[in-house]
Formats: structure tokens, C-alpha cells, sequence
């Protein structure tokens, strides 16, 4: 039960048929036999850049899409519907290009990003350590400068696509001056003394691959500092701003995707001799689902046209990611009760639905974050 979408062109409408047959055809049937094994979809990632679903609101100059956050988001949903992990891992590659897109030179811009926006590449966002989640500005990995080169140390932690990505936008400590010493660095991959931990062992997403990355006097030449120093931490917090309603939309997809299994279910199902979704008790539960999910899909696109319009964003941004995600986690855990016992099964997709529906309220700043955001947008208004 595709999901009803007023789309600002035919072009749009193109771009999403096209991803819903990708969705539908390479995605779908791939995601549970991958989740159970915990198996990192890198092809999957390859398809989509061949694409052109890597690069989708960055510039065409350097090989995106130039379409609007308002469009790009619902690509992202519709992944995410089909397959979390991907959906989400989509969402971690355009936030990692997004210092690079905007705080870059054009000099850099010309030599890296094609490469990052053109599919071959895999991105990670590397900000949070063991001691610094929330508290981001309390960072501890150290970059000092060596000649050219940066020489790093420490320990990133929870990093979506750690081991496997291809560079990582990588936030670092240049000086002691508390949250004014932050820099951010463009790492690749293959640099010198970088290493991936033994993945997490998580309860959901498992086919995402999450690990610390161990910076071991690793040499980063002084041309990948993105912005000057000192200016890292504003650019992590507005690649965030940006990247909560990614969140938002892969919530919003997962949370239709619960949705249609149920009412499918629903329909299917009989007792008393009739449908279960002619019952109040279920009908008024599917009711409440649908509503979530449609409020949730209006607030994350009320966010990303403020941002297409350039206008102020990070307080709707907040509130998207806070919506969306709570009433994913509610709307997962409600499909697991229409289906019953069978919704705890792993016959049916929902338990791995409701698993993954945890995540989102944690990551890109958990929803308490989240509230205090919104509440100090609102004492500065």
C-alpha cells in the first residue's frame, strides 16, 4: 500500500517510481535473509549509486542530484520501508558529504566530492566517543599538526558503517579550547594507523554494521581539514540538523511499513467468522497507526521545505525527529499487536520492525536532546 505523495514535478514523480521499483524489486526481498545473517548490504549501497540515489540534494556540478530535501526525503522513506539498514545507511552517507558540500573549498569540492556523491564510495560520520554523546563538545580525540600532516589519536565510537566505509567525516580535537577546538577532517579509509573494533552487537539493524574506529597516530595530510580549525563542532551540529530528518523520513518508512503488514494481516486474518480489521478493538488500533504516520510524514516535510526555502529549520528539524521516531517505536509496537503471537515471531516481519524502531529515538541526538533543542529555540524566538 504505496503511500499517497504530492510530489512538486514530474521529474519527482519519475525519481520515485523509479526508487519504489528498486525498493520493491533489490531491497525487499533481501532484507531478512541479510538482517539474520548480519550481512553488510555493500552491493546494495553500489546499486543505489549507480542510480544516482547517493547524491540526491547536493549540487549536479559535483555529480548529485540538485533535487529538494522535500523530495530527497521521500526517496529516503521509501527505502526505508523496504529495508532499514539501508535507508538508514543512505541517510549516514549524505550527512557524511555534507561538510564537504558545505564547508569545503572549491578546490576540494572539485577533488573529492564527484567521487563521494558518485556511488563507488561509502561514507561515515564520525563525532561521538565513549564520553561524548550527547555532550559532544567533550570530545577527546587529538589532532596535532606535523608539518603537513595531522597526526590522530583516540577512539570514535557507534559509527554506522565503521570498518566498512570508504572515508570518514571525522571530528577532532586541534586545540584545548573546549567547544571553540573542535575541527573537522576528511579521513580516508586507507589511512595509516585507522582501524575498525569488533562490530557492536546490537538488538536490531543488524545487517548496518556499527563499530569504534582506533586512531593510532594516524597521519591525515593538513589539505583534509574541511573549514578552518576550530570551526568543527558548528559543522557537526548543522550536518546533524540536516541528518535528524533523515532520520525522521527512515522512521516514517519504517513505521508505514509496520502499518501495511498489519492492515494486511488484519484483512487476512479471520475470528468469529470475519476479518479481524472489522473488529473496533483493531480498526481503532489501525486507525491510530495510520494517523501517526501520516502527522509524522507531514512534520518532516514541513521541516525540509523551510529548509529548501532557506529558512530557519533546526527547531522543526528536532521536532521531526522527535515525532517521527517516538510514533515509529509506538506504531512497530502496536503492528506486533495486531498480529498477535504471530507478530512475535520471526515469521513476520514486525518483530524486526518494532527491534528497529529502538535506534532512532538514540541516534543523531536522542529525543531528550531533542526537547532540550526545541525548548532553547523557543526561549531564543
Amino acid at each position: 500500500m504505496p503511500a499517497e505523495r504530492l510530489l512538486p514535478s514530474t521529474e519527482a514523480e519519475d525519481l520515485l517510481a523509479l526508487t519504489r521499483e528498486i525498493a520493491r524489486d533489490e531491497l525487499a526481498p533481501r532484507a531478512d535473509e541479510y538482517e539474520q545473517a548480519e550481512r553488510f548490504p555493500r552491493e546494495q549501497f553500489r546499486l543505489l549509486g549507480k542510480s544516482g540515489l547517493l547524491g540526491l540534494p547536493y549540487a549536479e556540478r559535483w555529480g548529485g542530484g540538485d533535487v529538494p530535501y522535500e523530495v530527497y526525503l521521500q526517496v529516503l522513506e521509501e527505502i526505508a520501508s523496504a529495508w532499514m539498514s539501508v535507508g538508514v545507511g543512505l541517510s549516514v552517507h549524505t550527512m557524511s558529504c555534507f561538510a564537504l558540500a558545505f564547508y569545503g573549498t572549491d578546490e576540494q569540492r572539485d577533488r573529492w566530492l564527484p567521487d563521494l556523491l558518485g556511488g563507488d564510495l561509502l561514507g561515515a560520520y564520525a563525532l561521538s566517543e565513549t564520553h561524548a554523546g550527547s555532550d559532544a563538545a567533550a570530545l577527546s580525540t587529538r589532532a596535532v599538526r606535523d608539518g603537513d600532516e595531522y597526526v590522530v589519536n583516540g577512539t570514535k565510537a557507534w559509527i554506522t558503517h565503521g570498518g566498512k566505509a570508504d572515508f570518514y567525516t571525522t571530528m577532532v580535537r586541534t586545540s584545548p579550547a573546549g567547544s571553540k577546538g573542535i575541527s573537522c577532517l576528511l579521513v580516508a579509509a586507507d589511512t595509516p594507523g585507522l582501524s575498525a573494533a569488533t562490530p557492536e552487537r546490537k538488538m536490531g539493524m543488524t545487517a548496518s554494521t556499527t563499530s569504534q574506529m582506533i586512531f593510532s597516530d594516524a597521519r591525515v595530510p593538513t589539505d583534509r581539514l574541511l573549514g578552518e580549525e576550530g570551526a568543527g563542532l558548528r559543522i557537526a551540529l548543522d550536518s546533524l540538523a540536516s541528518g535528524r530528518l533523515g532520520i525522521a523520513a527512515c522512521a516514517v518508512g519504517l513505521a508505514q511499513a509496520a502499518l501495511d503488514e498489519a492492515v494486511r494481516y488484519a484483512t487476512e486474518r479471520t475470528q468469529f467468522g470475519k476479518s479481524i480489521i472489522d473488529f473496533q478493538g483493531v480498526e481503532f488500533l489501525l486507525a491510530d497507526m495510520a494517523a501517526a504516520v501520516e502527522s509524522s510524514r507531514a512534520t518532516y516535510l514541513e521541516a525540509a521545505r523551510r529548509k529548501d526555502r532557506g529558512l530557519p529549520f533546526a527547531r522543526q528539524a528536532s521536532i521531526a525527529k522527535l515525532v517521527a521516531t517516538d510514533s515509529a517505536m509506538k506504531v512497530t509496537t502496536d503492528a506486533v499487536q495486531v498480529l498477535g503471537g504471530a507478530g512475535y515471531t520471526k515469521d513476520f516481519p514486525v518483530e524486526r520492525y518494532m527491534r528497529e524502531a529502538k535506534v532512532p529515538q538514540i541516534f543523531e541526538g536522542t529525543n531528550q536532546i531533542q526537547r532540550m533543542v526545541i525548548a532553547k529555540e523557543l526561549r531564543n524566538a
